[in-house]
């Protein structure tokens, strides 16, 4: 370096050059705008953030318009005793609420103390806590330690739902809810938003909220959890599924210890209490428990309990079916049922014992899946399709859904499935479930009230909720006999057509219709005359017909109307061609079938005087708030029968079961009554029947109605039930007390008329019976049905004067003994069982014709009557052909003004009497 004289005089030419001078201005210059451009950007980024953030800030929910409460409640649905029987909460809604002076201090002080230690000192935010959170970020290069207080975690869930968010959202929610935080504390006070945020938080297990948990993980209200327990509640919330007590109590035992620290160094709780906590081995108590969450199954009963409510929340609020959903299962409603759950297990238990089922395990195919087809189309297929390959595309008549192998029944789905996906598809579902064969239903009623106290849809494990309920209007089946009190015989005695002990001839009989058929008892026999009374006992179809027809099927219909019965078909809704105002009506032959629920309805009117009584499943439901929202206790009653009537039929019902077909339905203790049903080839099975203070009906048959029902007592079953469940009850044997208007009168069982002489005289037996009338309805006339007639031994034929060998019998005078129709008719193949008893209006005037030609007769009443076979005398005494005439006009007179036994013509006809079912039993 050249440090002399000289060198320093250059260096000072040297920066005093003109070209030295350009080159520093133009650095100064070029750092100068550098220095701009580098301000410009700080300060427009600047503008552009905190237009950013006054944006996010201006697009924030308005404070006067959020709602921090939590969005769904839980609905309890408790039994007839006040007890909860099931929870409804749709996802996130399992929660009850509570006020904060219903949650300990401990609680409180524990969430507060593991989740926002300054909750009571800042603002909304913390900021203390932002700068740790952000240093131990920058620290451990990641995010370990969150910063959001009990306020933001309110707003974060009841007001942003923030769920699965991408990290723009996440930043802008950050900030919304910071901002909002602040402005919530200025409107809400730390103990409202303390309430809300204990009453939100996800607890583990389907849990929401402080009440839930302490009930679902210790089962007792949250107000008596112990110190150890709320801590156990508050180590939930930072990671509901990680830190469950249930399934990983050492992660939670972790976490609460930190939550004991905690509140022992924040100065909530004293050394003393922190080692009695810690020492509280309060896991054990976890240990082995079952949690019940709002996924569980539902009864069929609570099926039942919130369709009903759904319709009559959009009945009398005008709901859409979504809105009355979202009610129920998320709006804290308060379900107070009418269910008895001992007398509903009693049910179950009985319906469930395999000893009232056939030993052969069989079982239903019931099967859905869905075909991703080549071309992107989808095509779905269920067992009824399944059923039309095999039995039409394969023409396998044989094949049938009702399997005793799921061995074979899987192989029969491997093989329709496998046809399905021949052109090269794909199966995208599948579902294969085997449902136990054969199936039942039963409900049981108090008819006082309408209450409905069991309701069974079918036996066998439930997998699904409301799923196919057999005892309400999801299915409907024929009637058979069951539906012959309400349909034939109540009408008839109600409106004074018959009594019971009318005479009705148990005869072959027609439907009427040019394309009519022949009404059939159930085990193709004709008993002949009988009674009311035994017709309803003994369950035979041709009289019920004959009563039916007598009143015409509309009344009969009309009737059902009145008794519920809510699956009639009109003539003005005929469903092809077919409705219900037909004579077949009489045998339960229905286009659509009866539900279970609506047979028991209708029984319990006859059990309560007549009166008809809606069925009510729940008496009153009210809000998350404990106001009304409905009241079912009222019960909608009107009156189907007299009281009179409903007597009479209860005593008929009650013979069925003491000396009729319905035996084995009979138990100690009460008075049951009730009526069988049978439909044709026993493919349905039914008794509907009551005691003093409960009706119920039973059901059985296959779900396909395929299959005949064999080896099942179905009305032993019922009998079972309701023994049992007076056993339960310790009710007092009851009674049906008889009503004013009723009166016992004596009178023949072969004509329903007061008894004559010949009454008694009957070859088979004294015919007078003692028998319950209403007093309108009491018989006045005197039976002319029993007459006395002397027959010759020789021709078979009414004697005459001449005839010397004859036999006087007391017989019972009808309209036909063996039929009269054609041999090509297939009622020419039957008679009735009192054929050898009786003899027609035409017998008593076919005179034997081999003897000497003069008659003698003896009408009803005893006296004899006799002409001579000689010429008229001076006396007065006819001739033999006069003696004849006269005779014939008499017996025709006889005939003509004697009141038929029997009714045989019909003022309505439908093709669907042709497809009736034979009933009986």
């Amino acid at each position: 370096m050249n440090y002399g004289g000289r060198g320093i005089i250059d260096k000072k030419k040297l920066l005093n050059s003109s070209a030295t001078k350009l080159e520093t201005k133009l650095g100064v210059f070029c750092v100068k705008i550098l220095l701009i451009f580098a301000i410009a950007i700080v300060v427009g980024g600047s503008c552009l953030v905190f237009g950013a953030f006054q944006g996010i800030i201006e697009s924030a929910p308005d404070i006067s318009t959020i709602d921090v409460s939590p969005n769904g409640y839980a609905t309890k649905v408790y039994d007839s005793n006040g007890e909860e029987i099931q929870t409804l909460a749709s996802s996130g809604a399992n929660r009850t609420y509570v006020t904060l002076d219903q949650i300990p201090v401990e609680l409180q002080e524990a969430f507060v103390a593991i989740e926002d230690e300054r909750f009571y000192e800042h603002n909304g935010i913390d900021v203390k806590g932002i700068i740790r959170a952000a240093a131990i970020a920058v620290t451990n290069g990641g995010l370990s330690q969150g910063a959001s207080t009990i306020t933001q975690q309110l707003l974060k869930n009841n007001v942003f739902n923030a769920y699965n968010e991408t990290t723009i959202e996440k930043i802008k929610r950050k900030i919304q809810e910071q901002y909002l935080a602040v402005k919530l504390e200025t409107v809400m006070s730390k103990d409202d938003i303390l309430e809300n945020y204990l009453n939100t938080i996800n607890l583990g297990n389907g849990y929401y909220g402080v009440q839930a948990a302490a009930e679902g993980y210790f089962n007792k209200d949250v107000s008596e959890l112990t110190l150890s327990e709320c801590a156990v509640i508050a180590s939930i919330t930072k990671n509901p599924q990680g830190l469950n007590p249930i399934n990983y109590p050492d992660k939670n035992r972790s976490r609460q210890i930190q939550v004991l620290s905690n509140m022992l160094e924040q100065g909530y709780i004293t050394q003393a209490q922190y080692d009695d906590a810690v020492a509280d081995d309060v896991y054990a108590r976890l240990e082995g428990l079952t949690i019940t969450t709002s996924s569980s199954t539902y009864s069929y009963f609570v099926d039942e309990v919130i369709e009903q409510l759904t319709d009559d929340l959009m009945e009398q609020y005008g709901y859409t079916e979504t809105q009355a959903s979202n009610l129920i299962y998320g709006g804290g409603l308060q379900i107070y049922t009418t269910q008895d759950t001992d007398m509903q297990e009693i049910a179950d238990d009985i319906i469930n014992d395999t000893s009232n089922w056939p030993s052969s395990t069989q079982f239903s195919i019931n099967l859905s899946f869905t075909v991703k087809e080549t071309d992107g189309t989808y095509h779905y297929y269920s067992h009824s399709t399944m059923y039309t390959w095999f039995t039409q595309t394969k023409g396998d008549s044989s094949f049938s859904l009702t399997q005793t192998s799921e061995d074979k029944a899987n192989s029969l789905i491997k093989e329709y499935e496998e046809a399905m996906l021949a052109d090269g598809g794909t199966l995208s579902y599948e579902s294969i479930d085997f449902v136990i064969q054969p199936q039942v239903s039963f409900s049981m009623i108090e008819q006082s009230t309408g209450y409905v106290k069991v309701l069974v849809g079918g036996r066998g494990d439930k997998t699904g909720n409301r799923t196919l309920n057999r005892a309400t209007d999801d299915v409907t089946r024929q009637p058979g006999s069951s539906i012959k009190p309400l349909v034939a015989y109540g009408p008839a005695l109600d409106t004074g057509a018959i009594t019971l002990a009318t005479a009705i001839d148990d005869a072959p009989y027609y439907y009427s219709g040019s394309d009519s058929k022949l009404v059939t008892n159930y085990d193709k026999s004709y008993r002949g005359l009988m009674t009311v009374r035994e017709a309803i006992t003994i369950s035979e179809n041709v009289p019920a017909v004959k009563v039916l027809t007598l009143i015409t099927p509309q009344v009969g219909y009309n009737y059902l109307e009145k008794f519920g019965i809510s699956t009639l078909v009109s003539p003005s809704e005929a469903i092809n061609g077919n409705h219900d105002v037909v004579q077949s009506l009489a045998l339960g032959g229905m286009t659509r079938g009866v539900c279970n629920i609506d047979m028991t309805a209708a029984y319990a009117a006859i059990a309560n005087g007549g009166v008809y009584t809606e069925p009510i499943y729940y008496t009153q439901v009210l809000d998350s708030e404990g106001n009304v929202l409905i009241d079912n206790t009222t019960s909608n009653t009107h009156r189907v029968l007299k009281e009179t009537t409903a007597w009479l039929l209860t005593s008929a019902l009650r013979s069925v079961v003491t000396n009729g077909t319905a035996t084995a339905a009979n138990f100690s203790g009460q008075p049951v009554c009730g009526k069988t049903g049978t439909t044709q080839n026993d493919t349905d099975k039914w008794f509907c029947g009551y005691t003093p203070y409960y009706a119920a009906s039973i059901w059985v048959g296959y779900d396909d109605n395929s299959t005949k029902v064999n080896n099942v007592n179905h009305t032993r079953i019922w009998g079972k039930i309701m023994s049992a469940i007076n056993d339960y009850t310790g009710d007092a044997e009851g009674s049906y007390e008889q009503p004013e208007g009723i009166v016992q009168t004596e009178v023949c069982s072969k004509s329903g008329e007061l008894p004559s002489d010949l009454c008694s005289q009957d070859e088979r037996g004294s015919t007078i019976i003692s028998e319950y009338f209403s007093e309108d309805n009491v018989p006045t006339e005197t039976c002319s049905t029993h007459v006395k007639v002397t027959i010759c031994n020789d021709s078979g034929a009414i004697a005459v004067a001449g005839c010397t060998s004859t036999t006087t019998r007391i017989l019972t005078l009808k309209e036909s003994v063996t039929t009269p129709l054609g041999a090509s008719d297939d009622a020419s193949n039957y008679t009735t069982a009192d054929a050898a008893y009786s003899i027609t209006a035409d017998q008593l005037t076919n005179f034997c014709t081999i003897h000497s030609n003069t008659a003698t007769t003896t009408d009803s009443s005893g006296t004899s009557t006799g002409t001579s076979s000689s010429s008229t005398s001076s006396s007065g005494t006819k001739t033999q052909q006069e003696t004849k005439s006269s005779e014939e006009e008499s017996s025709t007179e006889e005939t003509t003004t004697k009141k038929s036994s029997s009714s045989s013509s019909s003022n309505s006809s439908n093709k669907s009497n042709n497809s009736a079912n034979s009933s009986n039993n």
